[in-house]
């Protein structure tokens, strides 16, 4: 181990101070990594729009914050014990882990770890954090804080992935887009020839719209009153396009319209408007219809229209889009490699991390489906 990276470093990071507070680009200490940790020296980040909500106090208010948790590096220390993980591989830190043997990892059921569960904490397993500014303690988004120049990450959050991988594509594959992509081909396996609604085309739609294409699916139908995605959802996917605005009938009642009354197989609503979903329920198969709920917002208590569910509609979470870590996601970055992907689509803007305060205006703008940060 060289002397410095036995040391603290003193760094450039986005830190978020309080609720709705403006990101600003701080000087701050980032710690060596202890037993079972790796520092790792960010190489590019990305914005998702859980970074808002977490700037915002979901789900719980902790600052000050650094904040980011999509994200692409390498490492630059790795602590005692740490195995499988050495300076100079390129890594993806990750929200959750995967241990492979607890009850969860072995059911085929579910992405979620018992072992290395996801933490909302904003502190490593110990109890404490590794950044700090101006000596107070910095709270961690997540496992991650990728909106830094270093970072330290429990190596049990960490995924080795193929250096041949564009940075870009890396960084975008680590949270939104995968989220939408696996939850098409891990969380529901939709099948082959059936039909699809995506409530939202951002990066998260976009993704759900590339797994239904990629798992076979006959009609894609995206929702979104942005007019500006429509031209992008064909690209990835989308057979047919709805601008709600356009209209005086429910969502709901536009996706029967294309589905001879029927309703969709799979509906997926990926713009974190809780009051989507029930527009989300309604619009699927009575009996066998299936919504899955992935986008996020500060409202944690939903109505929900039980007659929807009783006459046999299903309505479930999705964390990642079921991707487990160290299993799937050097399959999604292979498939980025063999450009089998249109990751390269969804990037829009690149700021550089001293722009960073300007990161959540360049979100608003119409034409903005990622923002892409150069550490």
């Amino acid at each position: 181990m060289s002397k410095s990276s036995s040391q603290v470093i003193t760094c450039r990071a986005a830190v978020c101070w309080g609720m709705g507070e403006v990101v600003k680009v701080e000087e701050i200490q980032v710690e060596p990594p202890k037993e079972g940790e790796v520092r790792i020296k960010m190489l590019r980040a990305s914005l998702c729009h859980t970074d808002i909500l977490f700037s915002q106090g979901f789900p719980v208010p902790l600052y000050p914050r650094v904040l980011g948790h999509e994200g692409v590096g390498m490492v630059e220390n790795a602590g005692k014990n740490v195995q499988n993980l050495k300076e100079g591989d390129i890594v993806i830190p990750t929200y959750l882990g995967e241990c492979k043997a607890c009850e969860n990892c072995k059911s085929g059921k579910t992405n979620l770890c018992e072992t290395y569960p996801m933490s909302l904490s904003g502190i490593m397993p110990d109890g404490t954090s590794r950044m700090s500014v101006r000596g107070e303690k910095l709270y961690h988004s997540f496992t991650c804080s990728t909106w830094s120049e270093y970072t330290v990450v429990n190596a049990n959050y960490i995924v080795k992935i193929d250096p041949r991988i564009a940075l870009s594509h890396a960084s975008c594959i680590s949270c939104g887009y995968t989220t939408g992509f696996g939850a098409t081909w891990k969380d529901t396996k939709v099948e082959n020839g059936s039909s699809v609604a995506v409530l939202g085309l951002g990066a998260v739609g976009l993704g759900v719209v590339e797994g239904a294409r990629a798992q076979g699916a006959a009609k894609i139908i995206g929702i979104d009153k942005n007019e500006k995605r429509s031209a992008k959802a064909t690209v990835f996917g989308v057979t047919d396009f709805i601008n709600p605005s356009k209209y005086d009938k429910s969502i709901s009642e536009l996706i029967k319209d294309l589905t001879e009354g029927k309703g969709v197989d799979y509906a997926f609503e990926c713009a974190g408007a809780t009051g989507l979903l029930n527009e989300a329920l309604e619009s699927t198969k009575l009996g066998k219809g299936v919504t899955v709920a992935i986008g996020a917002e500060n409202q944690h208590i939903v109505e929900i229209n039980f007659l929807s569910l009783l006459t046999g509609r299903t309505l479930k979470g999705s964390i990642f889009g079921g991707i487990k870590p160290q299993s799937d996601l050097p399959l999604i970055v292979e498939k980025c490699i063999k450009k089998e992907l249109q990751v390269e689509e969804l990037l829009t803007h690149e700021i550089t991390l001293e722009d960073l305060s300007k990161v959540f205006e360049l979100v608003k703008q119409q034409d903005c489906l990622k923002v892409l940060i150069k550490i």
